[in-house]
């Protein structure tokens, strides 16, 4: 493991917001800020833009071999939100105005804003949006999923791994009842990248959502996977100089993108031993709360799930309460960094079936490459020793 220094600052418990820059991309990063490569990989003319263009193209391929694609199928963008955006507008705006349009979007009570949010506006511009329900345990409910997906549906979108609860959804089955009725899947795999293997043939997804800075890249890149038989049914939302396969226009930002690949490289690498290692310290930290704290209820079924999530609540306290009392010492949330609002529940955990004020008392604890045995060794002096652990009995 390749260790960061940050000796002064609060143990980071929150690598489902963002995580720490892996060391062996910040060095690939400065050599680009440094000026040793600065090309325009648009430039056609000289040999700064075809070696800028090269540092591109080996990016690219290093992100297709990390989803098991091929290199022209992924398209560069700002990040998730623009590339879940793109997956919902691209196909709508290819669809027409035709009599056999199709005018149905599904996704889950549990998704991103970047997808509900979209939905919502498109319910405002006459389009039927179907938000199907959970299960308890925040896995779909395939026979409510099955009765809102028909012929007029055009696009169904779920996350592979949920940003708030971890758990892990079944994209095979969906794949299976979205293609049967000639639907597009589209699923925001940006929680699962780093922490489960990711291919898109296996999933059966015609478009997959990551985004560089949740698996240890840089902030403010990240790509859509297009599946290449469905490139006709989108259309650009960015219009220009017709980039990306006419798809996403702009001047492509050569270090974040060549970072990103450096990211899938690792990721590729050593998404197993990470695992691993993860899976143990997330057990540990787990056993050790709960005995500390009888009380405290976990979010999220307890195994279909990725390592590094704890999703937990202390009945009788709000998420808030405790992370402030702990704010000095680690970093956590009360939820998605997207939607931060401060004072609403979160909407996944009503979605599981919790009344507003209980949803209130949810905690995210995410762990990852970096966090150590002995940071959990302090996290779990340093709970009761802040808050209490009678309290929680």
């Amino acid at each position: 493991m390749h260790g960061l220094n940050m000796q002064h600052l609060p143990i980071y418990l929150d690598y489902q917001a963002t995580t720490p820059l892996d060391p062996r991309v910040s060095e690939l990063l400065l050599k680009f800020y440094r000026g040793e490569s600065f090309g325009n990989p648009h430039s056609v003319d000289h040999v700064y833009g075809w070696n800028a263009a090269a540092c591109v193209r080996e990016a690219r391929a290093q992100v297709a071999e990390f989803v098991q694609a091929d290199d022209d199928e992924i398209l560069f963008t700002s990040g998730a939100t623009e590339s879940c955006n793109l997956a919902l507008l691209g196909p709508i705006a290819a669809n027409g105005k035709t009599s056999e349009r199709r005018l149905e979007i599904v996704t889950l009570a549990t998704e991103h804003p970047a997808i509900l949010e979209t939905v919502y506006a498109l319910q405002q511009g006459g389009f039927t949006c179907h938000v199907a329900p959970v299960t308890r345990d925040g896995l779909v409910d395939l026979p409510s999923l099955k009765e809102v997906i028909n012929e007029r549906t055009l696009v169904v979108s779920v996350m592979l791994v949920n940003n708030e609860i971890g758990v892990i959804q079944p994209l095979s089955a969906i794949a299976e009842l979205t293609h049967r009725h000639g639907a597009l899947l589209h699923t925001d795999a940006t929680q699962a990248a780093g922490r489960i293997t990711i291919d898109v043939a296996t999933l059966g997804v015609d478009l997959l959502t990551l985004s560089s800075h949740k698996m240890y890249g840089p902030q403010g890149v990240g790509c859509l996977y297009v599946r290449e038989e469905i490139k006709p049914r989108l259309r650009a939302m960015i219009t220009g100089g017709g980039q990306e396969y006419g798809l996403r226009s702009g001047t492509l930002p050569l270090p974040l993108i060549a970072g990103f690949g450096k990211a899938c490289e690792i990721a590729a690498a050593e998404t197993l031993a990470d695992h691993q290692r993860i899976k143990a310290l997330t057990r540990v930290l787990w056993e050790g709360l709960k005995e500390l704290f009888p009380s405290m209820r976990l979010h999220g079924h307890p195994e279909k799930r990725i390592a590094g999530n704890l999703n937990v609540a202390f009945p009788g306290y709000s998420g808030e309460e405790i992370i402030a009392l702990l704010r000095d010492q680690m970093a956590m949330a009360t939820g998605s960094a997207c939607s931060s609002s401060g004072t609403e529940p979160s909407h996944v955990i009503v979605a599981l079936g919790f009344p507003p004020d209980e949803a209130l008392q949810a905690i995210r604890i995410s762990l990852g490459r970096f966090t150590t045995d002995r940071e959990i060794e302090q996290v779990l002096e340093l709970f009761p020793r802040t808050i209490g652990s009678g309290m929680f009995h």
